[in-house]
Protein backbone atom coordinates (compact mmCIF):
# COMPACT_ATOMS: atom_id res chain seq x y z
CA UNK A 1 0.00 0.00 0.00
CA UNK A 2 3.14 2.54 1.15
CA UNK A 3 4.18 1.47 -2.86
CA UNK A 4 1.13 2.29 -4.37
CA UNK A 5 0.40 5.54 -2.77
CA UNK A 6 3.73 6.83 -3.59
CA UNK A 7 2.98 6.33 -7.12
CA UNK A 8 -0.17 7.50 -6.99
CA UNK A 9 1.49 10.94 -6.13
CA UNK A 10 3.66 10.41 -8.60
CA UNK A 11 0.95 9.94 -11.25
CA UNK A 12 -0.36 12.86 -9.56
CA UNK A 13 2.50 15.11 -9.71
CA UNK A 14 3.93 14.43 -13.28
CA UNK A 15 0.56 13.81 -15.07
CA UNK A 16 1.26 10.34 -16.29
CA UNK A 17 -1.18 8.16 -17.93
CA UNK A 18 -3.44 5.78 -15.94
CA UNK A 19 -1.97 2.79 -18.24
CA UNK A 20 1.84 3.42 -17.38
CA UNK A 21 0.98 3.57 -13.69
CA UNK A 22 -0.46 0.23 -14.24
CA UNK A 23 2.10 -0.86 -15.73
CA UNK A 24 4.82 0.73 -13.04
CA UNK A 25 2.64 -1.26 -10.58
CA UNK A 26 2.52 -4.55 -11.98
CA UNK A 27 6.75 -4.49 -12.06
CA UNK A 28 6.12 -4.03 -8.30
CA UNK A 29 4.13 -7.66 -8.20
CA UNK A 30 6.85 -9.60 -7.91
CA UNK A 31 8.94 -7.80 -5.42
CA UNK A 32 5.84 -7.47 -3.08
CA UNK A 33 5.36 -11.76 -3.56
CA UNK A 34 8.65 -12.17 -3.07
CA UNK A 35 8.60 -10.24 0.36
CA UNK A 36 5.48 -11.94 1.78
CA UNK A 37 5.68 -15.49 0.40
CA UNK A 38 7.32 -16.90 3.57
CA UNK A 39 3.94 -15.49 5.91
CA UNK A 40 2.04 -17.06 3.06
CA UNK A 41 3.43 -20.16 3.34
CA UNK A 42 3.18 -19.99 6.86
CA UNK A 43 -0.18 -18.79 7.13
CA UNK A 44 -1.63 -21.52 5.06
CA UNK A 45 0.05 -24.77 6.72
CA UNK A 46 -1.22 -23.20 10.24
CA UNK A 47 -4.67 -22.62 8.76
CA UNK A 48 -5.40 -25.61 7.09
CA UNK A 49 -3.81 -27.99 9.90
CA UNK A 50 -5.53 -25.86 12.62
CA UNK A 51 -8.63 -27.06 11.24
CA UNK A 52 -8.06 -30.18 10.71
CA UNK A 53 -6.65 -30.30 14.28
CA UNK A 54 -10.11 -28.47 15.78
CA UNK A 55 -12.22 -31.30 13.74
CA UNK A 56 -10.07 -34.29 15.59
CA UNK A 57 -9.22 -35.29 12.09
CA UNK A 58 -5.68 -35.68 13.04
CA UNK A 59 -6.67 -37.49 16.16
CA UNK A 60 -8.25 -39.98 13.71
CA UNK A 61 -5.70 -39.88 10.48
CA UNK A 62 -3.09 -41.00 13.87
CA UNK A 63 -5.26 -43.58 14.86
CA UNK A 64 -5.00 -45.26 11.77
CA UNK A 65 -1.45 -45.69 11.85
CA UNK A 66 0.21 -42.34 10.04
CA UNK A 67 2.57 -40.94 11.91
CA UNK A 68 3.29 -37.02 12.30
CA UNK A 69 5.70 -36.98 9.29
CA UNK A 70 3.19 -38.70 7.17
CA UNK A 71 0.63 -36.52 8.04
CA UNK A 72 3.08 -33.03 7.58
CA UNK A 73 3.99 -34.55 4.10
CA UNK A 74 1.33 -32.45 2.59
CA UNK A 75 2.77 -29.01 4.17
CA UNK A 76 6.51 -29.96 3.31
CA UNK A 77 5.63 -30.42 -0.20
CA UNK A 78 3.69 -27.01 -0.39
CA UNK A 79 6.52 -25.29 0.99
CA UNK A 80 8.99 -27.17 -1.02
CA UNK A 81 7.23 -25.92 -3.91
CA UNK A 82 6.97 -22.33 -2.85
CA UNK A 83 11.18 -22.12 -1.68
CA UNK A 84 11.72 -23.14 -5.51
CA UNK A 85 9.11 -20.71 -7.25
CA UNK A 86 10.51 -18.59 -4.70
CA UNK A 87 14.30 -18.95 -5.59
CA UNK A 88 13.36 -18.51 -9.47
CA UNK A 89 11.36 -15.18 -8.44
CA UNK A 90 14.46 -13.75 -6.25
CA UNK A 91 17.27 -14.72 -8.43
CA UNK A 92 15.80 -14.09 -11.77
CA UNK A 93 12.44 -12.49 -12.10
CA UNK A 94 12.76 -9.71 -8.82
CA UNK A 95 16.06 -8.31 -10.53
CA UNK A 96 14.69 -7.97 -13.76
CA UNK A 97 11.17 -6.17 -13.25
CA UNK A 98 12.76 -3.77 -10.57
CA UNK A 99 15.26 -2.85 -13.08
CA UNK A 100 12.27 -2.16 -15.64
CA UNK A 101 10.59 -0.63 -13.09
CA UNK A 102 13.08 1.79 -12.26
CA UNK A 103 14.23 2.76 -16.01
CA UNK A 104 10.06 3.18 -16.47
CA UNK A 105 10.17 5.75 -13.73
CA UNK A 106 12.69 7.62 -14.64
CA UNK A 107 12.07 7.96 -18.00
CA UNK A 108 7.75 9.03 -17.10
CA UNK A 109 9.38 11.63 -14.52
CA UNK A 110 12.38 12.90 -16.14
CA UNK A 111 12.26 11.36 -20.26
CA UNK A 112 12.28 13.55 -22.94
CA UNK A 113 8.70 12.08 -23.77
CA UNK A 114 7.46 13.38 -20.65
CA UNK A 115 9.33 16.45 -19.31
CA UNK A 116 6.60 19.16 -18.55
CA UNK A 117 8.64 22.51 -18.45
CA UNK A 118 5.64 25.31 -18.01
CA UNK A 119 6.39 28.25 -19.98
CA UNK A 120 6.72 31.15 -17.14
CA UNK A 121 6.84 29.34 -14.31
CA UNK A 122 9.49 28.14 -12.18
CA UNK A 123 9.89 24.02 -12.33
CA UNK A 124 11.10 21.84 -9.88
CA UNK A 125 13.44 19.04 -11.67
CA UNK A 126 14.23 17.68 -8.30
CA UNK A 127 14.93 18.65 -5.08
CA UNK A 128 17.07 21.77 -5.05
CA UNK A 129 17.10 22.05 -8.84
CA UNK A 130 14.86 24.15 -10.53
CA UNK A 131 14.76 25.55 -13.99
CA UNK A 132 12.77 28.82 -15.75
CA UNK A 133 11.65 29.18 -18.86
CA UNK A 134 9.95 31.95 -20.99
CA UNK A 135 9.09 30.51 -23.69
CA UNK A 136 8.80 26.52 -24.56
CA UNK A 137 8.69 24.67 -28.21
CA UNK A 138 8.83 21.15 -27.86
CA UNK A 139 12.42 20.59 -26.50
CA UNK A 140 13.77 23.94 -27.37
CA UNK A 141 13.77 26.27 -24.80
CA UNK A 142 14.20 30.37 -24.79
CA UNK A 143 15.43 32.56 -22.01
CA UNK A 144 16.21 29.65 -19.60
CA UNK A 145 17.25 30.07 -15.76
CA UNK A 146 18.63 27.48 -14.04
CA UNK A 147 19.39 27.39 -10.44
CA UNK A 148 21.41 23.97 -9.18
CA UNK A 149 21.53 24.37 -5.26
CA UNK A 150 21.88 20.55 -4.74
CA UNK A 151 25.46 20.91 -3.48
CA UNK A 152 25.16 23.10 -0.72
CA UNK A 153 28.82 23.43 -1.35
CA UNK A 154 28.72 24.82 -4.55
CA UNK A 155 25.61 26.56 -6.32
CA UNK A 156 25.38 27.56 -9.83
CA UNK A 157 23.33 29.65 -11.15
CA UNK A 158 22.82 30.25 -15.30
CA UNK A 159 21.09 32.63 -17.49
CA UNK A 160 20.85 31.89 -21.05
CA UNK A 161 18.96 33.15 -24.56
CA UNK A 162 18.50 29.54 -25.70
CA UNK A 163 18.24 25.94 -24.61
CA UNK A 164 17.69 22.36 -25.64
CA UNK A 165 17.22 19.16 -23.66
CA UNK A 166 18.99 16.47 -24.78
CA UNK A 167 18.97 12.59 -23.28
CA UNK A 168 22.26 11.33 -23.08
CA UNK A 169 24.06 8.18 -21.95
CA UNK A 170 24.65 9.83 -18.73
CA UNK A 171 20.72 10.62 -18.72
CA UNK A 172 19.29 14.25 -19.22
CA UNK A 173 21.12 17.49 -20.10
CA UNK A 174 19.96 20.57 -21.28
CA UNK A 175 22.73 22.48 -23.77
CA UNK A 176 22.49 26.11 -23.60
CA UNK A 177 23.83 28.90 -25.41
CA UNK A 178 24.69 32.94 -25.11
CA UNK A 179 24.72 32.78 -21.27
CA UNK A 180 25.97 33.72 -17.98
CA UNK A 181 27.33 31.80 -15.61
CA UNK A 182 27.63 32.11 -11.78
CA UNK A 183 29.25 29.16 -9.33
CA UNK A 184 29.41 30.61 -5.27
CA UNK A 185 30.72 28.46 -2.77
CA UNK A 186 34.73 26.96 -3.11
CA UNK A 187 35.72 29.87 -5.28
CA UNK A 188 33.53 32.08 -6.84
CA UNK A 189 33.51 31.59 -10.95
CA UNK A 190 31.81 34.48 -13.26
CA UNK A 191 31.36 34.42 -16.79
CA UNK A 192 29.90 34.02 -20.13
CA UNK A 193 29.87 31.02 -22.62
CA UNK A 194 28.93 30.44 -25.93
CA UNK A 195 27.77 26.61 -25.51
CA UNK A 196 27.26 25.45 -22.26
CA UNK A 197 26.15 21.54 -21.43
CA UNK A 198 24.84 20.98 -17.73
CA UNK A 199 24.25 17.41 -17.37
CA UNK A 200 21.43 17.12 -14.91
CA UNK A 201 22.49 13.51 -12.96
CA UNK A 202 18.70 13.68 -12.08
CA UNK A 203 19.09 9.38 -11.87
CA UNK A 204 21.79 10.06 -9.60
CA UNK A 205 20.06 12.16 -7.12
CA UNK A 206 16.76 9.65 -6.93
CA UNK A 207 18.41 6.08 -6.96
CA UNK A 208 19.72 4.83 -3.23
CA UNK A 209 22.21 2.25 -2.48
CA UNK A 210 19.27 -0.63 -1.90
CA UNK A 211 17.46 0.31 -4.71
CA UNK A 212 20.11 -0.40 -7.39
CA UNK A 213 21.70 -3.14 -5.52
CA UNK A 214 18.25 -4.69 -5.40
CA UNK A 215 17.75 -4.22 -9.80
CA UNK A 216 21.01 -5.71 -10.51
CA UNK A 217 21.25 -9.07 -12.07
CA UNK A 218 22.61 -11.79 -9.71
CA UNK A 219 25.69 -12.60 -12.03
CA UNK A 220 26.92 -9.17 -11.35
CA UNK A 221 26.33 -8.98 -7.66
CA UNK A 222 28.04 -12.28 -7.27
CA UNK A 223 30.43 -10.55 -9.84
CA UNK A 224 31.02 -7.15 -7.78
CA UNK A 225 31.49 -8.66 -4.42
CA UNK A 226 34.70 -9.80 -5.68
CA UNK A 227 35.71 -6.52 -6.93
CA UNK A 228 37.16 -4.13 -4.96
CA UNK A 229 34.39 -2.34 -3.35
CA UNK A 230 33.64 -0.17 -0.43
CA UNK A 231 32.53 -2.20 3.30
CA UNK A 232 28.75 -0.48 2.58
CA UNK A 233 28.41 -1.48 -0.29
CA UNK A 234 29.92 -5.29 0.34
CA UNK A 235 27.34 -5.14 3.01
CA UNK A 236 24.62 -4.04 0.61
CA UNK A 237 25.46 -7.04 -2.19
CA UNK A 238 25.87 -9.29 0.81
CA UNK A 239 22.37 -8.57 2.26
CA UNK A 240 20.80 -8.79 -1.03
CA UNK A 241 22.38 -12.29 -2.13
CA UNK A 242 21.07 -13.27 1.57
CA UNK A 243 17.30 -11.87 0.35
CA UNK A 244 17.76 -13.75 -3.11
CA UNK A 245 19.68 -17.22 -1.97
CA UNK A 246 19.05 -17.84 1.39
CA UNK A 247 15.34 -15.85 1.90
CA UNK A 248 13.84 -18.73 0.18
CA UNK A 249 14.42 -21.50 2.67
CA UNK A 250 13.04 -19.99 5.37
CA UNK A 251 9.51 -21.29 3.51
CA UNK A 252 10.53 -24.42 3.97
CA UNK A 253 11.94 -23.71 7.95
CA UNK A 254 8.29 -21.90 8.89
CA UNK A 255 6.15 -24.51 7.69
CA UNK A 256 8.11 -27.17 9.31
CA UNK A 257 7.94 -24.79 12.74
CA UNK A 258 4.27 -24.82 12.34
CA UNK A 259 3.73 -28.41 11.89
CA UNK A 260 5.98 -29.81 14.83
CA UNK A 261 4.42 -27.57 17.13
CA UNK A 262 0.82 -28.23 15.93
CA UNK A 263 1.03 -31.63 15.43
CA UNK A 264 3.12 -33.00 18.36
CA UNK A 265 0.81 -30.77 20.39
CA UNK A 266 -2.45 -32.39 18.69
CA UNK A 267 -1.37 -35.81 19.97
CA UNK A 268 -0.85 -34.79 23.41
CA UNK A 269 -2.76 -36.32 25.82
CA UNK A 270 -4.13 -33.36 27.33
CA UNK A 271 -4.06 -30.98 23.89
CA UNK A 272 -3.96 -27.20 24.15
CA UNK A 273 -5.55 -24.49 22.13
CA UNK A 274 -2.73 -22.21 22.23
CA UNK A 275 -0.54 -24.43 20.06
CA UNK A 276 -1.34 -21.96 17.40
CA UNK A 277 0.12 -19.11 19.51
CA UNK A 278 2.61 -20.43 19.90
CA UNK A 279 3.86 -21.23 16.28
CA UNK A 280 2.96 -17.35 15.82
CA UNK A 281 5.56 -16.69 18.73
CA UNK A 282 8.20 -19.32 17.08
CA UNK A 283 7.77 -18.01 13.82
CA UNK A 284 8.51 -14.13 14.86
CA UNK A 285 11.09 -14.94 17.13
CA UNK A 286 13.02 -17.17 14.24
CA UNK A 287 12.31 -14.63 11.60
CA UNK A 288 13.24 -11.57 13.56
CA UNK A 289 16.40 -13.54 14.46
CA UNK A 290 17.58 -14.12 10.75
CA UNK A 291 16.79 -10.90 9.81
CA UNK A 292 18.66 -9.17 12.39
CA UNK A 293 21.32 -11.65 11.17
CA UNK A 294 20.82 -10.47 7.57
CA UNK A 295 21.38 -6.77 8.33
CA UNK A 296 24.82 -7.65 10.19
CA UNK A 297 26.23 -9.55 7.25
CA UNK A 298 29.39 -8.04 5.99
CA UNK A 299 31.23 -10.84 3.39
CA UNK A 300 30.47 -13.54 2.16
CA UNK A 301 31.78 -16.01 4.71
CA UNK A 302 29.03 -14.56 6.63
CA UNK A 303 26.78 -15.32 4.36
CA UNK A 304 27.82 -19.29 4.36
CA UNK A 305 27.47 -19.02 8.46
CA UNK A 306 24.18 -18.07 8.43
CA UNK A 307 23.00 -20.66 5.65
CA UNK A 308 24.53 -23.29 7.90
CA UNK A 309 22.94 -21.90 10.78
CA UNK A 310 19.51 -22.35 8.74
CA UNK A 311 20.04 -25.69 7.30
CA UNK A 312 20.81 -26.64 11.01
CA UNK A 313 17.65 -25.32 11.74
CA UNK A 314 16.23 -27.24 9.87
CA UNK A 315 17.44 -30.39 10.40
CA UNK A 316 16.38 -30.40 14.14
CA UNK A 317 12.82 -29.41 13.22
CA UNK A 318 12.88 -32.17 10.80
CA UNK A 319 14.31 -34.69 13.19
CA UNK A 320 11.67 -33.38 15.96
CA UNK A 321 8.78 -33.74 13.53
CA UNK A 322 9.45 -36.93 12.09
CA UNK A 323 10.47 -38.70 15.27
CA UNK A 324 8.25 -41.52 16.53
Amino acid sequence: MVQIMSMMKFLMNYGIKMTSFLGMTMMMIPLIISIIIPFVTFISVLFVYNKLISDNEIVVISASGYSPGQIARPGLILAGILTLLHLILNVWIVPATQSKFYDTQWNLRYGLAHLKLQEAAFTEMSHGLVVYVDKVAGHNLKQVMLSDTRDTKSQIVIFAEEGQLVSTVRGLSIVMTNGSLNITGNGNINGTFDTFDMDLSLNEKKSGVSSRVRRMSTHSLLKSLRGDITAKQRKSITAELYNRFLGPIMNLVLAALCLVVLLRSSLLRRRTSFAPVAAVICMSVVMSVFMSLSNMLSNGTDLLLLFAGQIVLLTVIMFALFKK
